[in-house]
């Protein structure tokens, strides 16, 4: 019974949206210590805090390696991650000592879905660089060919990762006259592709035949660089680059010299690496490239939302309950 009533401790590496803050602070089974800021907590107040911790909360700018889990100790059986991807947790590490993961994949479908869409728009009608023309004085008179973009209508759109987010972007672009979907992935989808009439095929394909191109798979060794050198090559010089997933998907580099020779007409993109970006980056640079600061998910409804589920995996986790949504790693 003693053990049962011992209070567990809990490091929170970031200040929380204010429905999961509320709900962090009504749970009675825990003391929490947390790195109050809307900044990253610094690597060496993260070894710090988390030491001796049963229950860590982080997000996806903390790298939760080997150090930070030698730093944890013994006692750490539960990580929740405020955020869908989980490519800065060191899984494997993670379930040789057969610690527990919460995530919160589901509630930031349909946000991120309507970013993609807003972010391909934007990029594929110019319309930054029209705002920068109004603001500045470029905007002489109306001419026929100034500020032309490229439209959906009757346009392939080929979508790397036919995931959740990849299918509600689907979803979203089929009233605009997408006249054909392609998509590619680990597997064929069947069943989520007819819905809206996709086809699957490989990937040196969809970067041949698409007008647009848009990367929503998850980070893993064979999508890492995925977007590269080669890959803008197959593309046609009027096609739109869209990258939604992980910055580690694509070869900036190779994305720079694309875009500056031509190869193809323009980039949007809502994640990069690193983050944030450098301000003189070179991509920054180009008026045909459209980037964002990883807003995906950046409604205030879900956010708190994702910060309720990041929390209450974490309470049920260390409760050795059932956690609302467990990244299913195996056993050690």
């Amino acid at each position: 019974m003693k053990a049962a009533q011992q209070l567990m401790k809990v490091f929170v590496s970031r200040r929380l949206p204010p429905e999961g803050q509320k709900l962090l602070a009504q749970a009675g089974n825990c003391t929490v210590q947390q790195w109050d800021s809307d900044d990253p907590v610094p690597r060496a107040e993260l070894l710090k805090g988390v030491a001796g911790a049963h229950g860590l909360l982080c997000l996806l700018s903390d790298k939760i390696d080997t150090e930070v889990l030698d730093a944890a100790g013994p006692n750490l059986k539960v990580i929740s991650t405020l955020s869908v991807g989980f490519d800065h947790l060191a899984v494997n590490e993670i379930k040789k000592r057969g610690i527990r993961v919460g995530y919160t994949p589901d509630v930031l479908t349909e946000a991120t879905a309507e970013l993609s869409v807003a972010l391909l728009l934007a990029t594929c009608r110019r319309l930054p660089e029209a705002i920068q023309e109004v603001k500045t004085g470029g905007w002489k008179s109306w001419a026929p060919m100034w500020m032309c973009g490229y439209g959906l209508s009757n346009s392939t759109v080929g979508i790397i990762g036919l995931g959740r987010i990849g299918m509600a972007i689907a979803q979203r672009l089929k009233p605009f006259g997408v006249k054909k979907f392609l998509y590619t992935g680990r597997q064929s989808r069947p069943e989520r592709a007819a819905e809206v009439d996709a086809e699957y095929v490989s990937c040196e394909k969809l970067t041949e035949d698409s007008d647009f191109v848009i990367v929503s798979c998850s980070l893993t060794p064979e999508t890492e660089g995925l977007c590269n050198k080669d890959f803008f090559s197959r593309m046609k010089k009027t096609s739109v680059f869209i990258n939604i997933s992980r910055g580690s998907a694509v070869n900036q580099d190779d994305l720079y010299q694309a875009l500056v020779s031509g190869q193809i007409a323009a980039a949007g993109l809502d994640v990069t690496t690193p983050e944030p970006l450098p301000t003189n980056h070179p991509l920054l640079s180009l008026k045909n490239c459209v980037i964002l600061p990883h807003i995906g998910s950046a409604t205030y409804s879900t956010r708190n939302t994702m910060a309720i589920l990041a929390v209450n995996n974490l309470l049920k986790g260390l409760a050795e309950e059932d956690m609302p949504s467990e990244l299913k790693i195996g056993a050690p």
